[in-house]
């Protein structure tokens, strides 16, 4: 499995239809679920110099999205992390989690913030198994149950020389 992760925008192809999946999977998890206004994140938080939106790919295909954006001085925030379904127990996931913390580091976070809903049991457990520590809410998300943060240590970056460099755009 090679693995190549490259900036890009949320509402551009092949970003915007795997974030489509994305708020399908969020909806038949949340039957109901009501997107407040403010609550989702823009496509302009999620570039340069403040934010990041990265899709992952595999022989070409887009197999995986994720997006950052900053929260406060020195701290920002995973979004929209989503792996497609035939892609998923291989990896990924934890690769993609790592290529978003790289760019982080890179543009300058000191630390990162996630959340999840209770139907992400397998996000909360890669989260926790990659040093995230649960943290009181930090943020207005109704659906999210848990809220986690990690420290980003210059250096420590997980798939650094496997990812390529994250902040280039291959477009």
């Amino acid at each position: 499995m090679v693995l190549e992760f490259r900036a890009s925008r949320s509402d551009e192809s092949p970003g915007r239809e795997l974030l489509r999946e994305l708020n399908d999977l969020f909806n038949s998890q949340y039957p109901g679920r009501i997107v407040r206004p403010g609550s989702v994140t823009s496509p302009e938080e999620m570039v340069p110099p403040e934010g990041i939106f990265l899709v992952g790919y595999e022989d070409k295909r887009p197999i995986a999205i994720g997006g950052l954006r900053r929260l406060q001085e020195g701290i920002c925030e995973i979004k929209r992390m989503y792996v497609v379904p035939q892609a998923r127990s291989r990896g990924v996931g934890r690769a993609l989690l790592a290529a978003l913390e790289e760019a982080g580091r890179k543009l300058g976070y000191q630390r990162v913030r996630l959340d999840a809903g209770p139907a992400q049991v397998h996000s909360r457990v890669l989260f926790e198994k990659t040093g995230y520590l649960e943290i009181p809410q930090y943020n207005n998300n109704h659906i999210a149950v848990y809220f986690a943060e990690k420290r980003l240590e210059a250096g420590h970056g997980e798939l650094a020389d496997q990812t390529g460099d994250p902040l280039r755009n291959s477009n």
